[in-house]
């Protein structure tokens, strides 16, 4: 069995972390077993999930700067006492070079970076992730893209020039996400939404997502429209300041925050409309699941159109005035009766998941015969 060794912030329910568990339930895990190295203390709604389906889970001491000797320590002390890692596949943004780095110093011979996203959060750490961001090319030399903007952000447009790349999809449990009026009567009636018109957004609660752009947007159209009504899933660091904004808005009683949840796929189906006005994306998991759900979708211009499969995909500029978005709700909302099976086109766009790991545990086991696995 060859066990790859997976470098992320923790395994929550993510974008990230939730690819990687579709392709963890979908690959043969009697060839090929995914290993965690989870670099922040959380523990993760995934974790029991992976313990029970034979994968390990390090937690490393972080990349706090204050702790990188110590980091390095426990680095070096890992690939020591488990040689059996010979691929390793980093996905934390920048801060991935930190896991490459140390692989590579202790003669890991595979070593993927794996780009997902296609911008940096300025914070007081971006210095580092920009270093880091710089340096990842010296500590990386296997390539893996969620999209062509996440290449080019992360690899330069050299590497994705010359094809040296490889192209793994944010696939789906196709089925999962098939609309249903029956999920989406049970939801609507348990939340007494009837008669609402629902916007939904999923998506963790940092900076990258906008929710504050959102919520200008949502309480244009609740003016327009005061029959409408948000729902948010996810959870993150910025939640407590978001329910703070809901209040100080006067929307709290049409606003639903449901936190994260482990049904998402039903969520799809009780909205009207999805709404990602994020400031940047590599391709969003949830841009697939909302359209597999037949949604109307309008995405932020910053948002790659890759993750476009069909019209009911629209992209509006996070420089244009609010009325404009409000206008395009209005469109999806008017489209909103129509909720078109999209079995046959995320097939074709490579979002099966059954197809996808098939594909992705052969490239495993192509590097481990390269290495002599």
């Amino acid at each position: 069995m060859i066990r790859i060794l997976h470098s992320v912030s923790y395994m929550g329910r993510g974008g990230i972390e939730t690819m990687l568990m579709n392709y963890y339930r979908h690959i043969d895990r009697s060839k090929i077993q995914f290993d965690f190295l989870c670099n922040a203390p959380n523990e993760g709604a995934y974790d029991k999930e992976i313990l029970d389906m034979g994968g390990h889970i390090f937690r490393s001491p972080g990349f706090n700067p204050l702790k990188h000797l110590e980091y390095c320590r426990f680095m070096s002390e890992l690939f020591a006492s488990h040689p059996e890692y010979k691929i390793i596949e980093a996905h934390n943004g920048p801060l991935g070079r930190n896991a490459l780095k140390a692989a590579k110093d202790a003669g890991v011979p595979i070593r993927i970076y794996h780009a997902h996203g296609a911008g940096l959060k300025f914070d007081l750490k971006w210095p580092i992730k920009y270093y880091c961001k710089k340096m990842l090319k010296y500590s990386m030399n296997e390539y893996f893209v969620c999209s062509i903007k996440a290449g080019q952000f992360y690899m330069g447009d050299k590497i994705m020039r010359q094809g040296n790349y490889h192209f793994i999809p944010n696939a789906i449990e196709i089925d999962k996400f098939l609309y249903n009026i029956g999920v989406r009567d049970s939801l609507r009636n348990k939340y007494k939404l009837n008669g609402k018109i629902v916007v939904g957004h999923i998506g963790r609660f940092s900076p990258q997502k906008n929710h504050k752009f959102l919520l200008n947007v949502f309480a244009e159209y609740h003016r327009f429209n005061p029959a409408a009504y948000l729902v948010l899933i996810g959870d993150g660091e910025m939640r407590s300041r978001v329910l703070q904004k809901i209040e100080s808005m006067g929307l709290k009683d049409s606003v639903l925050f449901v936190g994260s949840v482990d049904n998402a796929n039903e969520w799809y189906q009780a909205f009207d409309l999805f709404l990602l006005p994020s400031l940047w994306e590599g391709l969003p998991v949830v841009g697939i699941e909302a359209q597999a759900s037949g949604l109307q979708c309008i995405f932020s211009s910053s948002v790659t159109k890759e993750v476009a499969l069909s019209q009911n995909a629209h992209f509006v500029s996070l420089d244009a005035p609010i009325s404009e978005w409000v206008d395009m709700i209005k469109v999806c909302v008017e489209n909103s009766r129509f909720r078109t099976n999209m079995t046959n086109i995320l097939i074709e766009k490579h979002y099966d998941i059954a197809a996808e790991a098939k594909l992705l545990e052969n490239l495993y086991l192509e590097y481990a015969q390269k290495v002599g696995l």
